[in-house]
């Protein structure tokens, strides 16, 4: 399974479903909280098992030539098959093609372990989704 760059508003809007699937419905979140109005702008990851999104992230390039990862999402399905590992390297990739200096994100914490295999470490605890999920801001160096 190879990683894709979405280049169309059908591609997107599956990305945002999976988004949804994984990172809001379980919380009775709306679909809505899992987008935002630089989609076009950002770099949305994505891949494809039959046709189906099975795993995305995105990267936006924020002030100071620093990235940001957002949105990362594995189908339950999925999960432990290095889907999420494809998609960090392609992230940072398209970062280094940008110019960035640094990767930031904000992980959930039961996704830091993850994180810090793929070499990101954490620069502080920061604020807690909902009141339910604590998120930590990590950072990584390209």
């Amino acid at each position: 399974m190879n990683v894709k760059q979405a280049s169309n508003k059908k591609e997107i809007e599956a990305i945002i479903d999976l988004r949804y699937k994984i990172l809001r419905q379980p919380w009775d979140q709306p679909r809505d909280t899992g987008t935002d109005n630089i989609e076009e702008s950002s770099i949305n990851a994505f891949i494809l098992d039959n046709d189906t999104v099975v795993a995305c992230g995105r990267l936006q390039e924020n002030e100071n030539k620093i990235g940001q990862i957002r949105f990362m999402a594995v189908d339950d399905s999925q999960q432990g098959k290095g889907l999420g590992k494809k998609i960090v390297e392609f992230l940072e990739l398209k970062g280094k093609e940008l110019g960035l200096k640094t990767i930031e994100l904000q992980a959930r914490e039961n996704a830091v372990e993850f994180y810090k295999s793929n070499g990101y470490s954490i620069k502080e605890k920061s604020f807690l989704l909902w009141g339910l999920i604590q998120h930590y801001l990590m950072t990584k160096d390209l």
